[in-house]
This record gives structure tokens, sequence and C-alpha cells, in this order.
């Protein structure tokens, strides 16, 4: 049976998500709205990598299709598909394995050094300062699974 009586819990989050002092509502929101567009960043990643993974799965898939019509005996579609599909580039002198390399070392990498150079200048490197004040604007103080942090779980 799960006890949804209030309890008693700490007020607030802990201290590595609690907005140091003289830091404003602004600086916080606009660090808040910087992790979101580094949390769609790495989706997006997220995503070229299933690109990258599927589009080495067909090319795989491509080669067996090969090897199966030159057994059923149509050698020159085979052909045709070894040589201009199999191992072709997906973009222009690249495979997608270059791509992920390039969009990892280039435009991820510099999105991830620069939100970490924000929080560690504006907010001692703390994370997710928004989403905690968000917390406790929504939860419901002294109930259970509301509670401010783990710490807090009534025993």
């Amino acid at each position: 049976m799960t006890n949804d009586a209030p309890h008693d819990d700490a007020q607030g989050p802990d201290e590595q998500h609690r907005v140091p002092e003289g830091v404003s509502d602004a600086t916080v929101e606009a660090l808040g709205t910087l992790s979101a567009a580094v949390e769609v960043i790495e989706h997006a990643r997220g995503l070229l990598y299933g690109f990258h993974r599927l589009t080495g799965m067909a090319d795989l898939n491509l080669g067996e299709a090969v090897e199966q019509l030159r057994d059923a005996g149509h050698t020159e579609l085979a052909d045709r598909i070894d040589s201009e599909l199999v191992g072709r580039n997906v973009i222009a002198g690249r495979w997608t394995f270059q791509v992920v390399e390039d969009y990892d070392d280039g435009y991820y990498a510099l999105a991830k050094e620069l939100e970490r150079t924000a929080r560690d200048e504006l907010v001692q490197g703390r994370k997710h300062l928004f989403e905690a004040g968000m917390k406790e604007d929504r939860r419901s103080q002294g109930r259970r699974h509301h509670e401010a942090t783990p710490a807090d779980l009534a025993d």
C-alpha cells in the first residue's frame, strides 16, 4: 500500500541545484534555454549515430543482395548495384563515420564546451538550476513522491 500522507522534507533542492547568491532569474532562465538547446543537439547526435548505423547495415544488406542476385542469375543487375551503390559515399567524399566524426569534433564539441563555460562562469558549474526551480514550483511539498531530493524519502 502506498502512503501518500504528508511528511517532512527539506525545503528546496540540494546544494548543487541551488542558485548561487547574486545570480539573477534571467541568467538562470538563459542557462536553462542553453541547456535545452544542448539537449536537442544531443538528440540530433543520437539520430546521426542512428543514421550512421542504419546506413552501414543497409550497405551490408546491399552486398548480400548482390550475391543473391548473382546466384539467381541476374549478374548484370548485381554488377550495377555492386559498382554503383555498395560502398558509395553518402555525401561527397564521405561515408557516415566521417560525417559523425566531423559533427562530434566540431559542432557538438563546441556546443558542449560553451555550455560548460557558461555554467562555470555564471553559476559555479551547477547544472539544471532552471529545472530545479521548476520542480520546486510544481511539487506538492510534504507529500510522498514529491520529495525535493532522494534524501527526503520517508522511512
